[in-house]
């Protein structure tokens, strides 16, 4: 143990209560990932918006395509993030988050006060913009937190990415664990829940996200990541059990408060990996001061001369701004770096590879979000009780986190061992979302628990590879509007087979039945047809991605890391060099000592 007192290594008590201790812990890099991991187990409010749409329906009379439309404005705001990217692009990352909280908390409370009456009825023009306010503060604590982690751990991006985006995709779940602890079965309260709490968590861990020097031995330590995800694990091992007792046994509102105990209890245990591990840093550190320091003098082999040399020309004055640098910038866009290196944000924008991307996760993460919405009225139109559907939305918010976590954690390790590309893995996550939507599709009998696990799964798994994917092909200069961009796909594609497609033909189908007195469908028929298409449109999805797989084959066969070794091997020749050069100018001062005391003395 690293708490035991003695001369083997360990530390006594009184050094570790101590308030340097617990600066040094609080300012650690850690820390900070402990911080994210709180702040995304609480930024997934989107992902539950099926529990209380139908509050939305009730209250404000929507029929089901003004119920998508305000879905679609809900995942445009999740996903359009350009704004909090450009923002982090030249501000510090709490900046975006205090940003993002501010938004989370106006939207949110809005939507609250209307659907409880405490306001009049807003136009629904009004309360899209609502929606998209409060969604896009999840925007900006992705950029905030994942982008700074990245940063921090540039050799670990898949597994940094699964483990925080599974923490977003449990924060659904999680959510619904805390409200019936607080409030009761009370779907209204929920909004009002959503609206403070990710506010709450970011304003308190907010300085703690910040993007720290390169430190080798910490940035690519990745035991602590592994505790982390083996943690994550089990709440979501205790979150699937709790959803399944409650579907079959009444809770009373205790039982539901020492199931939200456990599950906070869960979420603030990555702090004693934290404490852990800079234990271990500050019992280096005092060994280092133990062992007494040898001093060494060496002659530099070759001294470089720091005045240039006269064959070197001067650098040329910049000359005035001219139609020619619109021209070059025009000229530089379309040709841009090797795969793999930095590339500007025109130069990836227009580039074919995230050309491809976009139009597959259009395809794909669009048809699951479609699912995911609709999941309520899907369940509901097969005569499934209320709180099966229930059951399904945890159901997707658990699976979710495994599909994140699955496709960060085994990405990474696939790819560093046998270089297996990461875009053939997107391939593969987007041709098994098809089964999900069939079995929607032809609303097989209970097929619809299956469906849930593999749609959650599927829509979870593609969100850290296509980040990923970002990173490693377009680089980490603007990674912040990169991935941003990367995300805006997948509202348009939602708009074009949630709201104009699943939307418009369960209205159809609705009037079929009823005429114009009820917008309530039942039956297979309500969604069958648009399934079907949203199959068709995810295997289109998968086939073109296939093509980056081809185009990218190459670059995935390299060592695609090993910039960050060159990079950190020419900063310690540089620091190597400058010692070698300052051990030198102090042995011509000790030499030129006494004459340049004898000179202050004489005069």
């Amino acid at each position: 143990m690293v708490f035991g007192a003695g001369m083997d290594g360990g530390l006594p008590m009184r050094q570790i209560l101590t308030p340097r201790f617990a600066v040094q812990v609080v300012l650690s890099r850690w820390f900070m990932v402990f911080a994210c991991l709180l702040i995304m187990s609480v930024a997934g409010a989107t992902y539950i918006f099926s529990i209380y749409s139908k509050d939305l329906k009730s209250t404000l009379g929507y029929n089901q395509q003004t119920l998508n439309t305000l879905s679609f404005f809900k995942d445009v705001g999740t996903n359009v993030g350009l704004l909090s990217g450009l923002i982090n692009e030249v501000t510090p990352p709490w900046v975006v988050l205090l940003c993002g909280s501010a938004m989370n908390l106006f939207g949110y409370l809005m939507i609250y006060l209307a659907i409880t009456g405490r306001i009049a009825a807003p136009r629904v023009w009004l309360m899209c913009l609502y929606m998209f306010i409060g969604a896009n503060s999840q925007a900006f604590a992705n950029t905030g937190v994942l982008v700074t982690c990245v940063k921090n751990f540039p050799e670990s991006r898949g597994i940094v990415l699964g483990l925080l985006k599974g923490l977003l995709g449990l924060s659904g779940v999680i959510f619904t664990q805390l409200y019936l602890a607080i409030y009761g079965n009370d779907s209204k309260s929920l909004v009002l829940l959503i609206a403070w709490l990710p506010a709450a968590v970011s304003i308190i861990f907010v300085y703690t996200i910040r993007i720290m020097p390169f430190n080798s031995s910490q940035a690519r330590n990745t035991k602590p990541f592994f505790c982390f995800l083996y943690i994550s694990i089990g709440l979501a091992v205790f979150l699937l059990v709790m959803t399944i007792v409650q579907k079959f046994v009444e809770f009373s509102h205790s039982s539901y408060a020492i199931s939200a105990f456990i599950v906070t209890l869960i979420l603030f245990l990555p702090l004693a990996v934290v404490i852990k591990e800079e234990v271990k840093i500050l019992i280096q550190t005092n060994k280092s001061f133990e062992t007494p320091p040898t001093i060494t003098t060496e002659e530099p082999s070759l001294i470089p001369n720091p005045l240039p040399s006269p064959s070197q020309s001067p650098k040329p004055k910049p000359k005035p701004y001219s139609s020619s640098k619109v021209t070059s910038c025009i000229i530089n866009m379309f040709k841009p770096p090797a795969m793999g290196d930095d590339y500007s944000i025109l130069q990836a924008l227009v580039s074919i590879d995230m050309i491809i991307l976009f139009f597959a996760s259009l395809c794909g993460i669009g048809g699951t979000l479609t699912a995911i919405d609709n999941m309520g009225q899907i369940g509901q139109s097969l005569g499934y009780p209320a709180k099966s559907i229930n059951t399904f939305v945890s159901l997707i918010s658990i699976w979710n986190y495994a599909g994140r976590v699955t496709a960060g954690y085994v990405s990474e390790i696939v790819l560093s061992k046998y270089k297996f590309p990461r875009p053939l893995a997107l391939s593969l996550v987007l041709f098994l979302a098809c089964v999900g939507h069939l079995l929607i599709a032809f609303g097989v009998p209970q097929s619809l628990y299956l469906a849930s696990v593999i749609i959650g799964f599927t829509f979870g798994a593609q969100w850290p590879l296509l980040f990923a994917i970002i990173s490693e092909v377009f680089g980490l200069k603007y990674y912040s509007t990169l991935i941003n961009f990367g995300s805006v796909s997948s509202p348009i594609g939602l708009y074009i087979l949630n709201v104009r497609v699943t939307g418009h033909l369960y209205d159809v189908e609705a009037r079929k039945q009823n005429g114009h007195n009820d917008q309530t469908c039942a039956g297979v028929q309500c969604f069958k047809l648009s399934f079907i298409i949203i199959t068709a449109v995810t295997a289109l999805g998968a086939m073109v991605s296939l093509i980056l797989v081809w185009r990218t084959r190459k670059f995935y066969k390299s060592d695609i890391y090993a910039k960050f070794r060159e990079s950190e091997a020419a900063v310690e020749m540089d620091s190597s060099t400058g010692m070698a050069l300052e051990r030198v100018n102090m042995e011509k001062m000790e030499k030129n000592g006494v004459t340049e005391k004898q000179k202050e003395v004489g005069q």
